[in-house]
């Protein structure tokens, strides 16, 4: 900074910097909102919440790892009932294990299998089957 020598100029230096400072106070306030808004529990959760769906592969997996943990809860249920022996529950427990980790590891199979089952039940062939068909039906 330049050396001043009149109160004219000392004036309007002090003029200057408070305007700075007034400027620089209003930026400064406004960071810390936004900072302060960041760490909030609810917008931490947002944020997160965004971060998962953003992500195709880390949807999948949820998706993957969801339907396992379904699919073996159900065939635990399934197998051991109403039942009250420590045996029974104790291999529902392991059944439900054995059956969570397969689907979670190995989704591609679950899907097929899946797509499989709804197209029985609701009468639409695959595209395989029908494809067969439609040969079939050529050649005759």
């Amino acid at each position: 900074m330049e050396k001043i020598n009149s109160t004219a100029a000392l004036k309007a230096a002090i003029l200057q910097l408070e305007t700075k400072q007034s400027n620089e106070g209003k930026v400064l306030k406004e960071q810390y909102l936004k900072a302060y808004e960041s760490v909030k529990p609810i917008n931490l959760v947002k944020s997160t919440f965004r971060e998962i769906t953003a992500s195709p592969d880390l949807k999948d997996e949820l998706f993957n790892t969801s339907v396992g943990l379904v699919a073996g809860y159900v065939s635990k249920v399934l197998f051991q009932g109403t039942s009250h022996s420590p045996v029974r529950k104790l291999f529902g427990t392991v059944l439900m294990f054995g059956i969570t980790n397969a689907v979670a590891r190995h989704p591609e199979v679950v899907k097929s299998v899946g797509k499989g089952l709804l197209n029985m039940i609701t009468g639409k062939p695959d595209a395989e089957r029908k494809e067969r068909y439609d040969k079939a039906r050529k050649s005759a």
